[in-house]
């Protein structure tokens, strides 16, 4: 069990791993272009092997890739839309040069389409990403806040897209955000909450679905169906939710990348490293 964050590109993808360890990471997420969408630079073997190079020296032990912000498969919209599969694939695509081990993404919102057209457009839409990819990176979809028509806020409706017979050949797995999933309704502030959710998700997903952490606490109550994060103890999940998780034997081997701000994002990896013991 390793513990990391979200940390900067700026200046380039080589200068990621450094960024990681100068604020105490063990494992670092990153983007591989703007999140917002322009110009996205060519990687060329040489950065893709600089960046290896990097993650090797600055003793990083995996790194993961969030895909960009405008993705949205249920978009009525056909640019957004096929943007959406384009961007998701060429993110696989990267991720497996640069020896990332997922790539995670939210999948948009319901607004346009309702939700039965909607999920129709994004099986097909994620079958399209996905067909022929033979790259090393494992492909995440992140439990969503549940905020407006965000998709996939419950265990039922990620279920629905991982096993459904069009998808489940190409071993899609869950990015679990505590936020996100405090937001939608699913508690872990005791070792009792914590034990009662991953029973549910392994009943539901299965727990071998879950491959990371999203490790952030939440400025949100129980099923207040927003996302806002907040540091570690800070918010309404609290200290004790963050060790029944990271004590409970079922994660002992999946990483935890914070996505708080960068204020006292080192605080809460020096809590989390605490709690690990």
């Amino acid at each position: 069990m390793y513990f990391g964050a979200h940390v900067s590109i700026a200046g380039g993808l080589i200068n990621a791993p450094k960024n990681a360890a100068n604020i105490g990471c063990e494992v670092f997420q990153m983007f591989t272009r703007s999140p917002r969408g322009g110009f996205v630079a060519p990687l060329t073997k040489k950065i893709a092997d600089d960046f290896k190079a990097a993650c090797k020296e600055y003793n990083q032990k995996e790194w993961v890739v969030h895909t960009p912000y405008f993705i949205n498969f249920a978009s009525a919209n056909p640019k957004i839309f096929n943007g959406s599969i384009a961007v998701v694939r060429e993110e696989l695509e990267r991720s497996s040069q640069l020896g990332a081990a997922y790539t995670m993404t939210h999948l948009g919102s319901y607004k346009d389409l309702g939700e039965t057209k909607g999920l129709k457009q994004l099986i097909g839409g994620l079958e399209q990403t996905l067909k022929g990819y033979k790259g090393s990176t494992q492909f995440l979809i992140e439990i969503s806040a549940g905020s407006g028509n965000a998709i996939g806020h419950k265990f039922e409706q990620l279920a629905e897209m991982v096993h459904h017979p069009k998808l489940k050949k190409y071993n899609i797995g869950i990015c679990y955000d505590t936020q996100h999933g405090f937001s939608s309704g699913y508690d872990i502030r005791n070792p009792k909450a914590v034990e009662q959710t991953l029973k549910k998700f392994d009943a539901t997903i299965g727990l071998e679905k879950l491959k990371m952490f999203h490790c952030n606490d939440s400025k949100i109550e129980l099923g207040g169906l927003r996302d806002r994060h907040d540091h570690i103890g800070d918010g309404l999940i609290g200290k004790a939710g963050f060790e029944a998780l990271i004590k409970n034997k079922k994660l002992k081997n999946v990483n935890y990348y914070l996505e708080t701000e960068d204020d006292k994002v080192q605080e809460d990896l020096k809590i989390l490293k605490e709690l690990r013991g």
